[in-house]
């Protein structure tokens, strides 16, 4: 047996508990890890509020949260390739495994091994954040010198689009409130605070001719904001907003195999991909650590220490 906090119905944080669970028999296709770090992401809500379908596999309640992690391989199921025990791997528990565990399965197909010189803390932001920002860019593909403006810079995803951005050549515009500027401003990030500023009449101060391309984080009326601002309405990347196409954007394209993952892992071990690290939490403070992310307070990345 070992502890796991998930949740036992659809709700808010009142339906959120821990629990103990067996150790997950692994499937077709899935490998069982004993889970050493945890990534903590908006999407962990999404699911436990039930917003967000197809993500849990069919598994019954209780629910493990979580959706990315880093730890040791303990066990295979049939038709796994490329991966054996012992490995220490990091990837995404797609098939409704959860994170927030000491043991989970994760879809092997969506699960790479660390590479040597990457420690787990850092492996464990790569499945979500890494991959997104690579996916969001790539689809842009702008060349070196162009503008980008990352609405909403200051959270994992969207600091990892900036660090990406800017080695990438291009110049960077980053909008969030006053507690994210620190974190952006050290990326090189030209930041508009939405909190005391005018954000679409800053960003063309800073960019008279419209920017090259937008990546939004934010959505909504934030989104509907900063929209107008692109030179081309497809170069605006919406992550988390699927509404973006009324807008004449797009929604990112994402690629979560073995093959993004990793490539994330050799721009972290470049620097290309430095993720911002701001709270490590243990297994037992798991409801902060979501707390502050669902809250929309997490500057930069946090994580939960399992192991």
């Amino acid at each position: 047996m070992g502890q796991a906090w998930g949740f036992g119905r659809y709700g808010g944080p009142e339906v959120q508990e821990f629990f103990d669970r067996p150790d997950p028999v692994p499937g077709r296709g899935e490998v069982l890890i004993q889970v050493d770090v945890a990534g903590v992401n908006p999407l962990d809500h999404l699911l436990r509020s039930g917003l967000v379908d197809g993500l849990d596999g069919g598994r019954p309640f209780p629910r493990v949260l979580g959706m990315e992690a880093a730890g040791t391989i303990l066990a295979r199921g049939e038709d796994v390739n490329g991966l054996k025990v012992g490995d220490a791997v990091f990837g995404f528990a797609l098939t409704g495994g959860g994170t927030y565990a000491e043991t989970t399965v994760l879809s092997a197909p969506n699960t790479a091994r660390i590479p040597e010189g990457l420690s787990a803390t850092v492996a464990a932001t790569l499945p979500v954040a890494g991959t997104t920002a690579v996916d969001a860019l790539d689809q842009l593909g702008l060349p070196a010198g162009a503008t980008v403006l990352v609405n909403g810079v200051g959270g994992g995803v969207g600091l990892a689009v900036a660090r990406l951005a800017t080695g990438r050549g291009l110049r960077v515009i980053g909008t969030g409130s006053t507690a994210k500027r620190e974190h952006a401003e050290a990326m090189g990030v030209r930041f508009i605070d939405y909190t005391a500023e005018d954000v679409a009449a800053a960003a063309r101060e800073l960019v008279p001719d419209g920017f090259d391309g937008i990546v939004d984080l934010a959505g909504g009326t934030s989104l509907r904001t900063v929209a107008p601002l692109a030179q081309d309405p497809r170069n605006v990347i919406a992550v988390g907003d699927m509404s973006v196409s009324d807008l004449g954007g797009r929604f990112v394209e994402r690629r979560v195999g073995r093959e993004n993952l990793e490539r994330s892992a050799r721009l972290a071990l470049d620097g290309l991909l430095a993720p911002v690290i701001t709270a490590v939490h243990p297994l037992s403070d798991a409801p902060a650590a979501l707390a502050t992310v669902e809250h929309g307070h997490a500057s930069g990345k946090v994580l939960i220490k399992v192991a």
